[in-house]
């Protein structure tokens, strides 16, 4: 059993109006274990909808983690919007803030958000799919202080092929996982794929080949914004997890990995 969600936003994200607080109670009421809070920082995103003040943030998570101490674990993360081009404010941004746990991902391709249909104009769905994926391949070879790339098939959620087959991309997720494991970072597993994919996700084709090419890392995330998505579905990331191929998951302490038994 899962009792970890390592990836969930509150109102300090752009995206989200959840109180840190409820999200908190969620996690404790659905007897989870661990909850990572994984604010937003996405540099550049425009209007500055992303830029997240660390100072507020950090000083609630201590007040909440003191609060909650005898309930439940509560850990200090981020999201980082990761363009290759930002390598140098981004580890400015990182550096000595005590993270406990950083999700590298891609929100934005030349500057454009696939959850908005602009992206894919002039584009098409399978070019527009091909250059999110190539973006992660120039972002990981720019920028590495992070310790698992989120929902690598995002740019599906918003796209016209929502049921894509990966096989077609194969090449380049090839490439990006190669240098994930190279790198020793991992992937997460995000159920919010379930409400717009009907999987969770990166699809199952992905996990498999993280799996098959030495990849060990792996975290899982609800990506909840709202407190009544805390937790969700965590029991079939678990049974993706387990026809995968994984025996573990992994929550980050420190930024220190360590691995759970499924």
């Amino acid at each position: 059993m899962i009792t970890a969600d390592m990836h969930t936003h509150s109102f300090f994200s752009g995206d989200s109006n959840e109180p840190t607080r409820e999200m908190v109670i969620s996690a404790v009421e659905k007897g989870l274990k661990t909850i990572c809070l994984t604010e937003h920082n996405d540099i550049d995103y425009p209007n500055n909808e992303f830029d997240l003040n660390v100072e507020e943030y950090r000083a609630e998570h201590l007040r909440l983690k003191e609060e909650f101490s005898d309930k439940i674990e509560l850990l200090f993360g981020v999201e980082l919007g990761i363009m290759g081009y930002l390598s140098d404010r981004l580890k400015e941004f990182v550096k000595d803030q005590g993270f406990d746990f950083i999700i590298g991902s891609s929100h934005l391709v030349n500057g454009k958000d696939p959850y908005y249909p602009e992206y894919f104009e002039g584009l098409g769905t399978k070019n527009g799919i091909l250059g999110y994926f190539e973006s992660i391949f120039e972002n990981i070879n720019s920028y590495s202080d992070f310790d698992v790339y989120g929902h690598l098939d995002y740019v599906v959620r918003y796209s016209a092929e929502r049921s894509y087959d990966p096989i077609d991309y194969r090449e380049i997720i090839d490439e990006i996982l190669k240098k994930l494991v190279l790198m020793g970072k991992g992937i997460e597993i995000n159920t919010e794929g379930l409400k717009t994919l009907g999987y969770v996700h990166p699809h199952r084709f992905i996990l498999e080949r993280y799996r098959e090419l030495g990849g060990e890392i792996i975290t899982v995330g609800s990506d909840a914004h709202e407190r009544t998505r805390v937790a969700a579905d965590l029991d079939k990331a678990e049974c993706a997890l387990k026809n995968a191929g994984f025996e573990y998951y992994t929550v980050f302490r420190a930024r220190k990995a360590e691995f759970i038994k499924l």
